[in-house]
């Protein structure tokens, strides 16, 4: 998906670790952050910092000399509020068993490709889809295989066919992430049961990124305030794991903090595997992230309420004639289409250049995300209507 790192030969370095992608959102982001009256759109976060009430938590926890080693599997309390806040959204039992604490998003998806996949193995990936998926699998030793999904006036798609006919026998485990990060995607009961359906028939594991299921914009799909999930479609033994983090819904993308979903007979083996990873999450972290899920549910509302918005104002790029957008029905992307685009990536540094606006370039996500920019609105609806002017008079420039 993108060009892995030149390495001098002499290092002699693990072709895994030689071959991780240098990530192409990183790159548009490093060249610009600095630059002075910057828009930027480019990373998957909103612009307010984590609330007091949060940080009050931890500070709290490291004045009481909470600094020590703790349990692997994540305290006892946090486990159980994580089980609790699932009760409340899904609407049925959680055992706190399933729940295992992990520093961030990305070591659970670590913990859950480093379990399912290695050398020789494949693991199908729609997409456009996030870059940290392809570079998480290629770490582990594995294989990504991109299979594209479709497009059409209505937005994105899964394509099923394609999918089957990506597996092989060294295929071992299907990426879902639904609502997507970055086209806004959102999977339907159907697509879950289809994309389940598939994975029993071949054995197959699903890893099961649902981190935006709460921002949820269309209607038609929502169910009590959040995405269809894989919770309500599973069987009790269907091989699932889910990856969650802290970062979209409190605010908190600095602190990283996340947990990974499996099975309660697997919690030894992702005990293990946390000793040798991490040893642990910091304590007075998951105090934070106590308080972020038992505090945080007013908070939440009004991020989703300010990405609504966000929503709507980028719409308005349509009206330049130059760019093509499906409304999302999820998460917090805009996945543009600009018409006569050749190198998105080009276009994003010119935008930083002549408009002062920092998109990631489709490109970073996949072969299907060139000719896109991917924009995100969870800001504050002055500079998201900022953004969409400067943008809409720079493009008939860019796109000449």
């Amino acid at each position: 998906m993108n060009a892995s790192v030149s390495i001098p030969s002499v290092l002699n370095l693990r072709p895994e670790a030689e071959q991780a992608p240098t990530s192409g959102i990183v790159d548009v982001f490093s060249y610009g952050r600095l630059k002075p009256g910057i828009i930027p759109l480019w990373v998957g976060e909103g612009d307010l910092p984590t609330p007091s009430f949060i940080c009050d938590a931890a500070a709290r926890s490291l004045a009481g000399g909470e600094t020590f080693y703790t349990y692997q599997r994540g305290i006892p309390e946090l486990r159980q509020a994580i089980a609790a806040y699932h009760e409340r959204v899904y609407a049925k039992p959680f055992d706190p068993e399933r729940f295992f604490v992990t520093s961030g998003g990305m070591p659970a998806m670590q913990l859950a490709f480093r379990m399912l996949a290695g050398h020789g193995d494949e693991v199908l990936v729609p997409t456009p889809a996030w870059p940290n998926f392809t570079g998480a699998i290629t770490v582990a030793g594995a294989r990504p295989v991109a299979v594209p999904m479709t497009i059409d006036a209505r937005g994105w798609h899964l394509d099923f066919e394609r999918l089957e006919k990506a597996i092989t026998s060294r295929t071992r485990a299907i990426v879902i992430n639904s609502p997507s990060n970055p086209t806004g995607w959102v999977a339907s009961h159907a697509d879950l049961r289809a994309a389940l359906d598939l994975a029993r028939r071949h054995g197959l594991w699903i890893v099961a990124d649902e981190i935006y299921g709460r921002f949820i914009h269309d209607p038609a799909l929502a169910i009590d305030g959040r995405a269809p999930s894989f919770r309500d479609v599973m069987a009790v033994d269907d091989k699932i794991l889910f990856i969650q983090t802290f970062s979209k819904n409190w605010a908190m993308t600095g602190w990283r903090l996340g947990w990974l979903e499996a099975t309660s007979a697997m919690g030894q083996v992702i005990e293990n595997l946390v000793q040798y990873q991490t040893s642990g999450t910091p304590v007075f972290i998951q105090r934070a992230g106590v308080a972020a899920i038992e505090q945080g549910e007013s908070f939440l509302d009004d991020q989703i309420a300010k990405a609504r918005r966000g929503r709507d104002i980028v719409g308005r790029l349509a009206e330049t004639g130059l760019v093509e957008l499906a409304p999302p029905s999820g998460a917090f992307y805009a996945f543009l289409k600009i018409k006569g685009a050749t190198s998105s990536k080009d276009i994003a540094f010119r935008l930083i250049d002549e408009a002062n606006v920092g998109l990631a370039p489709g490109s970073a996500f996949g072969e299907a995300g060139e000719g896109y920019l991917r924009l995100c609105y969870l800001r504050k609806p002055e500079d998201v209507e900022e953004a969409v002017r400067r943008i809409s008079e720079a493009l008939p420039r860019l796109v000449a």
